[in-house]
């Protein structure tokens, strides 16, 4: 199974997006599609790199105070393999659907407009739709609960998050419960551009395993007022979390 800590970065890049202004919404609903392509590479702990690549599609309906979202991504792994005396080491590539995602997000369940503070709430189910026998998901469901709070200052927004999840033990695996953060900001570089960073972390779903550990920096660019561009990149610290990666999100409202 791939160790990674994707929900935790992408939780940080929802947030950043959402301090663009996106998500202001008045009384009648909104529909946003958005989609990217991710790319990450590292070791966890090995000799020989493992590489992913991650394109979801991701379409959300937002309300006055609460949004409903789906993610239908793709993915493809590549892995090192044994072959041969001759030829060692090889690499076998696995793709196909990922695990779907679904979330409910109510927003300012908490909000001081006087200290210009806000807390939302979100739930997300994944399903587990990527397949086992190619090691590309667990092929059981996970919740997640967690709380997204922002600080508003004049030229800074202050973001954090903090969350539970709760995982599906595929059989033969006893996965651990994790409670997962993330913590960073966003200033604007001009009317249409912010740049940021956040630090997002998730405790080891497998005993004896490294926590995941990353720092993600980004840009976020407003195209029109529908269309929405950010480019990241981000590195990780230890054995459950990819050396390094990038990519890009395309957001129309």
């Amino acid at each position: 199974m791939i160790r990674m800590n994707r929900a935790g970065r992408a939780l940080g890049l929802g947030l950043a997006l959402a301090c663009t202004g996106s998500l202001a919404l008045g009384a009648e609903s909104e529909f946003s599609l958005s989609t990217g392509i991710e790319y990450s590479s590292g070791s966890y702990g090995g000799t020989d790199d493992i590489e992913e690549l991650y394109v979801p599609v991701i379409g959300a309906l937002y309300f006055d105070r609460f949004a409903l979202s789906v993610t239908v991504p793709y993915l493809s792994v590549r892995t090192p393999s044994s072959t041969s005396e001759t030829d060692p080491v090889g690499s076998t590539t696995q793709s196909g659907l990922g695990d779907v995602v679904i979330g409910a997000t109510v927003f300012d369940v908490f909000s001081d407009y006087e200290r210009r503070i806000a807390l939302d709430i979100t739930g997300k189910i994944k399903i587990g739709s990527a397949d086992p026998d190619k090691r590309l998901g667990t092929g059981e469901e996970d919740y997640l609960l967690l709380a997204s709070f922002y600080k508003f200052f004049e030229h800074f927004t202050l973001m954090g998050s903090g969350g539970y999840k709760v995982r599906g033990d595929p059989p033969g695996v006893d996965l651990n419960n994790t409670l997962l953060g993330s913590v960073g900001g966003s200033f604007p570089v001009s009317e249409v551009a912010r740049v940021g960073i956040f630090y997002d972390y998730r405790e080891a779903s497998l005993q004896g395993a490294d926590p995941a550990s990353e720092v993600t920096v980004f840009l976020t660019r407003r195209m029109s007022n529908t269309l929405y561009l950010q480019f990241y990149a981000f590195g990780g610290f230890t054995n459950s979390s990819p050396d390094w990666g990038g990519g890009l999100y395309v957001s129309i409202n």
